[in-house]
């Protein structure tokens, strides 16, 4: 962990139901437990986005994604696993796996394994996963920095991860992982 009493921090703010927001490769992110409803009820409301949307989840690791992954073609995995990790996030099957409340109307979850360590360290003190949504809310640009983070949500975050944004400066790339078809560049 590259920041072991802020992750210990974000650990204790999870488990308790809390948001956070953190920065990725790409903008700063807003994050809770996927499987605790009432936080990721509290994330969108922030957000003001409709449930029905779904969410993005980072994975701690590739194991993590393996009981999404295992159900595609050994090519589509092959195609999955070569862009992680990295800024790519794919619609995969959920299989019944992952509630509603983060993947909305939709049979598929979004998913990425990030390449910022930081995004991993929280997923894998989130118990594997931690929902990975940019932090802004619906309709404005996303937070590139954490006071722009703190413009938008004031002190309705319950803890700011330190650090800033890796580079990449934009959302991540969202593909189909049953056609590889590219749904946002």
């Amino acid at each position: 962990m590259r920041y072991p009493f802020h992750c210990l921090r974000a650990r204790r703010v999870l488990a308790q139901g809390g948001v956070i927001a953190y920065p990725t490769e790409g903008v700063w992110g807003l994050g809770c437990d996927p499987f605790n409803k009432r936080a990721v009820e509290r994330l969108l409301d922030l957000k003001d986005r409709p449930w029905q949307k779904g969410l993005i989840v980072a994975l701690a690791n590739e194991g993590v994604a393996m009981a999404l992954l295992r159900t595609l073609p050994q090519d589509r995995q092959k195609a999955i696993s070569a862009t992680w990790p990295g800024p790519h996030t794919w619609l995969l099957p959920h299989n019944g796996l992952w509630p509603s409340w983060v993947t909305g109307e939709s049979d598929f979850i979004a998913c990425r394994l990030s390449a910022y360590p930081v995004v991993c360290d929280l997923a894998l003190a989130s118990g594997g996963a931690i929902i990975s949504t940019s932090a802004n809310p619906a309709g404005q640009a996303p937070a590139m920095t954490a006071q722009e983070v703190r413009q938008y949500f004031g002190r309705s975050v319950d803890f700011i991860m330190p650090g800033g944004v890796q580079g990449l400066q934009k959302t991540s790339a969202i593909r189909h992982g049953t056609t590889g078809e590219t749904l946002r560049e």
